[in-house]
């Protein structure tokens, strides 16, 4: 359910209205933005690189941290708990189906094209089958894949942290804020010694995007958190944050120029940016009008695949375009045709699996505490 009303351009969300909305449709759209730019980014003309488009990955971040906390700790209000086994359930069937098939349709590939070896995915296949891909410091032809491997322990982590932390009562939103702060404060040290080394840095600047979408959750859903966001919660507000988000994805190289070109430092910064786009996003308004419009939610909706199959649809579309812009429009075309096939008879049947499984294990308590039936 998404709660609608009629407010004036400068009246902001109430903190009952965000909590009775149960989705947020806008954010199929920052979804289909970001993988664009991903895209465009690897693919497109060098006007299209300065967009600096290798940034949008950690939109992907900070928006699975704010909707994993979130939809934990609505859970955790519905139902008194948060199940560690329903996640990782929901989690699996949503994840490793596409991811799999697509692992395997490579290695395939690269095989009958006698380069298993040569491309050095036999090297990197221990990495991505365990889900250490961000290890991998070399291309192979699954390189998009880097990010799965970060998300993964991210999920492992977090909701646990959450169940642990639960204990604390009336005191436990506190305490996670804690957890989630001294996280971000603990990447940043030690991320510090190691920023000349940008693919070591790497293993732990990205999650910094991760947490502070989690704070954002955490903020959101407490009334006190909710308050201090508010402002930016009005339509006009959230017209200007869009604005100025726009505005920092076009500063990214200047920033990170200013930052002595080590982008690790330009992550959190960037990331605090998503965090604010994200709070527009759930508001009603012209911004959330635009991103929840059909054809970005339609590319939302699919974006997961679409991200993973950039690298075979380039392949596609390299036999007749060079790189340029006309190579971006058509890869980004090609591999939304593949990620269409991939949703019809992958993402959905998995996702519906996982569902029916937690279903019935929600189910299985009541039957245990009727006891057995008797047979007369």
């Amino acid at each position: 359910m998404v709660v609608n009303s009629r407010r004036g351009w400068w009246q902001p969300l109430g903190h009952d209205e965000y909590r009775a909305s149960s989705w947020f449709p806008g954010l199929a759209g920052v979804r289909a933005l970001a993988a664009l730019a991903v895209v465009f980014f690897h693919y497109g003309a060098p006007a299209t690189e300065r967009l600096q488009g290798w940034i949008s990955v950690q939109l992907f971040f900070v928006l699975s941290g704010f909707l994993i906390t979130t939809l934990s700790l609505r859970e955790e209000d519905r139902t008194g708990r948060i199940s560690l086994p329903d996640f990782y359930i929901r989690r699996v069937f949503r994840i490793m189906p596409v991811y799999f098939l697509l692992l395997g349709l490579t290695t395939l590939g690269v095989a009958l094209a006698g380069v298993y070896h040569s491309s050095r995915l036999a090297d990197a296949m221990p990495y991505y089958l365990t889900f250490l891909n961000e290890i991998v410091d070399y291309n192979t032809p699954y390189p998009t894949s880097w990010s799965l491997g970060v998300e993964e322990k991210f999920y492992l982590v977090w909701p646990a942290l959450l169940v642990l932390t639960a204990f604390a009562k009336s005191a436990k939103t506190v305490l996670r804020l804690m957890i989630g702060v001294g996280a971000v404060l603990g990447v940043l040290l030690f991320t510090l010694p190691m920023a000349p080394s940008a693919h070591w840095a790497s293993l732990t600047a990205h999650y910094c995007s991760l947490v502070v979408g989690c704070l954002l959750g955490l903020a959101l859903h407490h009334p006190r958190g909710f308050a201090v966001f508010r402002p930016l919660t009005s339509p006009a507000a959230a017209v200007l944050v869009a604005l100025g988000f726009c505005v920092l994805q076009l500063s990214i190289e200047p920033l990170r120029d200013v930052l002595g070109g080590q982008w690790q430092f330009v992550i959190p910064i960037y990331a605090a940016g998503s965090a604010l786009l994200l709070v527009a996003v759930v508001s009603a308004g012209p911004v959330r009008r635009l991103l929840s419009s059909r054809p970005l939610t339609f590319i939302g909706d699919r974006s997961y695949a679409l991200y993973l199959t950039q690298t075979a649809a380039a392949g596609v579309t390299g036999l007749l375009l060079p790189s340029g812009l006309a190579k971006a429009v058509a890869t980004s075309a090609v591999a939304l045709f593949f990620a269409c096939l991939l949703r019809r008879w992958v993402e959905l049947p998995a996702i519906a699996f996982g569902r029916k499984l937690v279903a019935k294990r929600k189910r299985a308590p009541a039957v245990t505490q009727q006891g057995p039936a008797r047979v007369n």
